[in-house]
Parts: C-alpha cells; sequence; structure tokens
C-alpha cells in the first residue's frame, strides 16, 4: 500500500489526474494540498519503513512434490506494518493453503514494497525462475497515488498476468484496496481518493479476467470495521495490522485454493465452501466487485461460449466467511518450515 509521501502526491492528482477532477478550483486544490501535507505529517511520525521477515519456505508435510506459491506485488503483499512473517499474508494464505491441499506448500515472496504494476515485469522474471503453480499479485495502490494512468498501469498488469499464464501458472490479483478508508486523509480528499482506487480495481479486474487469471476485490474490507476498531490498521494508519492483513487472507485464500483445484466442495474441511454465485459480462462484474469487498471474478463461458454481446463473460463468486490459520497457527508452521529447511 501506501509509503509515507502518498497523501502528498494525491493532492496534485486532484487537480489534473485521471479525468476525475475536470476543473478545481484555486481554493479546492489548496485544500487538498493543506489536506495532504496534515496527514504526511501523521504518518510519517508513527509510519515503519522495515519489511517483516518474508516467511519463505515449505509448509505443510509430507512426500508429495510442493504447491509452489509466489507473491508478487507492493508493500501489501510483503506485509509492510507488522513484525513477524506468520502475520503477512503470503503466510496466512500458504499456511491455510497446504491444510486444504493437503499436501506441502512452497512460498516464495517477491513483492516490494513502493512497487508499482510497471515493477511486475522484473518480479515475473524471478517468478519464472521458481516456476510456481499459482501467483497472487497485490497492486494498485501506489499506482493510484503516483499519478500513473489507469491505462498504463493495467496494460503492466495485465502483461505481468499474461506471461505467468503462458506457463501454466494460476494467477490470483488483489485488486486495488480502497484508498479512502485510510483514516489520516481528510474530507475531501478522501472521496476522491475512493473514487480513484475504484476505478483501478474495476479496470484491473476486467483486464485480469480478459487475460487469464482471476481477482479479488479487497476494496474497503478493513473500511467498516475501522470505524469500531483500529485494531484493523497498523501504528502507521495507512498498512494493515496483523488483523487486517488476516482479514485479507481469509478472502484471497479461497481464489487461490480453487486455483490450483483444492477448494472443497462440501463442508467437511472446516471450512465453508458455499459461495453465491452469478454471471454478468466482465464489465458489468467488475463495477459490482469494486464495490463489494471479498467477491472473486473470473472468465466463465455460458452456452459454451466465453463471450457475449456486451463482452466476454464473468462469473461472480461471493464467499461466505473463511476461516484462515491464525498468526500463532502460521508461526508454528513457519517453524517447521525452517526446521524442515535446516535437514
Amino acid at each position: 500500500m501506501m509509503r509515507t509521501d502518498t497523501a502528498r502526491r494525491l493532492a496534485p492528482y486532484a487537480a489534473y489526474g485521471g479525468g476525475s477532477v475536470t476543473i478545481a478550483g484555486a481554493a479546492l486544490v489548496a485544500l487538498l494540498r493543506e489536506e495532504a501535507r496534515a496527514a504526511r505529517r501523521k504518518v510519517e511520525a508513527r509510519t515503519t519503513k522495515l519489511d517483516p521477515p518474508s516467511g519463505d519456505g515449505v509448509y505443510g508435510r509430507g512426500r508429495a512434490e510442493p504447491i509452489v506459491f509466489t507473491v508478487l506485488g507492493d508493500s501489501s503483499a510483503v506485509g509492510l506494518g507488522v513484525t513477524r512473517a506468520s502475520e503477512t499474508p503470503g503466510v496466512l494464505v500458504a499456511a491455510g493453503l497446504t491444510e486444504l491441499a493437503e499436501r506441502p506448500v512452497r512460498l516464495v515472496r517477491l513483492a516490494v514494497s513502493g512497487a508499482r504494476a510497471r515493477d511486475l515485469d522484473a518480479q515475473v522474471d524471478r517468478a519464472l525462475e521458481e516456476r510456481p503453480a499459482v501467483a497472487l499479485i497485490m497492486i494498485g495502490a501506489n499506482d493510484v497515488t503516483s499519478r500513473t494512468p489507469t491505462s498504463v498501469s493495467v496494460a503492466h498488469l495485465t502483461d505481468a498476468v499474461r506471461r505467468l499464464t503462458a506457463v501454466g501458472c494460476e494467477v490470483v490479483v488483489g485488486t486495488c484496496p480502497d484508498l479512502g478508508t485510510i483514516r489520516p486523509i481528510a474530507q475531501p480528499l478522501r472521496t476522491l481518493a475512493r473514487r480513484w482506487s475504484r476505478q483501478m480495481a474495476a479496470a484491473q479486474t476486467v483486464a485480469v479476467v480478459e487475460a487469464g487469471g482471476r481477482t479479488v476485490s479487497l476494496g474497503s474490507l478493513l473500511g467498516p470495521a475501522f470505524a469500531s476498531d483500529h485494531g484493523m490498521f497498523s501504528n502507521d494508519q495507512f498498512h494493515p495490522s496483523a488483523v487486517g492483513y488476516a482479514a485479507a487472507a481469509a478472502v484471497l485464500l479461497p481464489a487461490v485454493a480453487d486455483a490450483v483445484g483444492v477448494w472443497p466442495t462440501g463442508t467437511g474441511r472446516g471450512l465453508r465452501a458455499l459461495r453465491r454465485e452469478s454471471v454478468r459480462p466482465v464489465a458489468l462484474a467488475a463495477a459490482r466487485a469494486a464495490n463489494r469487498p471479498g467477491t472473486e471474478v473470473q472468465g466463465t463461458e455460458v452456452a459454451g461460449s466465453d463471450t457475449g454481446p456486451r463482452g466476454p463473460w464473468a462469473l461472480l463468486r461471493r464467499p461466505r466467511p473463511t476461516e484462515v490459520p491464525t498468526p500463532e497457527e502460521a508461526e508454528r508452521a513457519e517453524t517447521e518450515a525452517e526446521a524442515e529447511a535446516s535437514h
């Protein structure tokens, strides 16, 4: 997600960026700039620039060949804001995936804090060396705050998805989070940030589905709980806390597990598998998903065709709440992975 200069960069975007604001008066621009400066001061006083440990290693036991799971993207994929690897989204999803698959999972975190979509190219180069079965990408916030045109950002993401799927890797993208949930950003800047974020998320969904991947809307996942529980965000009020990352992992795990064919069709593994489903043209599916956190979107067929009169078809899935390993359980799995690696 955002680095300490995020709020500063949002204000110029309000004046010049993306078509979201066509005419901005001098008073409004001045107000937005002051809001950005105030938010930056709050964040800089609390921010941490240290990434948590990667947690790379093999999770689970057994003689089967491990499922190679790579995590790409920005600081939200890194887990910036927590101190233990067991609290990061990569480790939480890997620990849940090995339970569902009943076979080992090898986690390789390639995400870099501060990354934009243009940086995915180098990350994919490294990922292809690992021959992953499934990749999770979390990207977009830094593109919004740096005024990167949506079309440019999405083009880089599309290329990353196509390169991965071309070698048989399944791809799950956690779309751009709702920057309007960031509390240090005041109104009206917060409303504009929310609009830009949702526009980015919807565009990402259309592009990823057409490129052969699937998306999960992160949206305002942390927003509803923030009003009553500040524990969803870390001390810098930008990045999620351990609780926040667990919430993100809970909506990402079903898509990752389903992508590699291990999501249960019944309810016998302690995870409720029932998901409400609907089919829509991908553009409509993307718009709906952007406003509903946790919604999964992937390509599908209707009457034997993957395209209808209004464009490609997409399947929307709305999972019920999913159990993921707690940070303590993930930490035990991490310890076992480290012990296994030492032998």
